[in-house]
């Protein structure tokens, strides 16, 4: 999650210290970036309290994915629980397991509910300072997704992603283009190739998230927004065709627009 600092949303000046200083503060747009925010039971209300006018950027991978990509971070920052326990130990541990492994699983988990974690930052920010981006889009389709980040935020002049990325195809991903055809790229730590996720601990988190997935569908139809290219693969498996075609219909809505 993103928090974006629009020119002017924040006066307190204790929180300013901890960003660069601005060379315009009237055009000048800062970011902060955590992923302890978004399912905080706190955060929410926190944020809106120190900064009111700030604009909420959060990107939705599958949850599946989402919590097997934790514990495999978690495995290279050498957790104890992460390198003992199998990933389907962690995900499916009972209330009565150690507190490490109860830990873990909650750190794998819970961030993945996403519609109860958008509910609640949409009690204290309005609709249209939140944007949901697809994280699989973002991957596979950069420029876009960063022309539809630079019309929700309003930058000006507007850059054209399209000629600063390059996809780098030992890195796996797109990356900044530079003078010469040279490639800047995120360090090591990003973008790791991690083993299959056991078929046990896929059909695990289906049925985990199944509820909330459809829930989030719900969400994002009232709010008439277009569904990420994953979640419409997991309500077709669950043979949710009303949202799907209620989805169609605010996609085609949106077009018009």
């Amino acid at each position: 999650m993103h928090l974006v600092l629009l020119p002017q949303s924040s006066k307190n000046s204790q929180y300013m210290d901890f960003f660069p200083v601005s060379s315009n503060m009237t055009t000048d747009f800062l970011f902060e970036k955590s992923a302890n925010y978004f399912p905080s039971e706190e955060a929410p209300q926190r944020a809106a309290a120190l900064l009111p006018k700030a604009k909420i950027i959060t990107l939705l991978i599958n949850p599946s994915d989402r919590a097997y990509s934790w514990y495999q971070h978690q495995r290279a920052h050498e957790d104890h629980a992460a390198l003992q326990f199998t990933f389907f130990d962690v995900i499916s541990a009972k209330p009565g397991a150690p507190g490490s492994l109860r830990s873990l699983q909650s750190r794998c988990l819970i961030p993945g509910l996403y519609s109860t974690h958008l509910e609640r930052w949409l009690t204290y920010y309005h609709a249209n300072q939140v944007l949901i981006i697809d994280g699989h889009q973002l991957r596979t389709d950069p420029a876009t997704v960063m022309d539809e980040v630079q019309k929700f935020l309003g930058v000006t002049p507007h850059l054209n992603y399209s000629q600063a990325l390059t996809f780098d195809p030992q890195k796996g991903f797109w990356c900044q283009l530079l003078e010469g055809g040279r490639t800047k790229c995120l360090g090591k730590s990003k973008g790791r190739k991690y083993p299959p996720m056991e078929p046990q601990a896929h059909a695990y988190l289906s049925k985990y998230y199944r509820e909330h997935n459809v829930e989030l569908s719900k969400l994002l139809h009232r709010l008439g927004l277009p569904l990420p290219s994953w979640l419409r693969e997991e309500l077709q498996k669950l043979g949710a065709v009303k949202l799907l075609k209620e989805a169609d219909v605010m996609k085609r809505q949106r077009r018009k627009q």
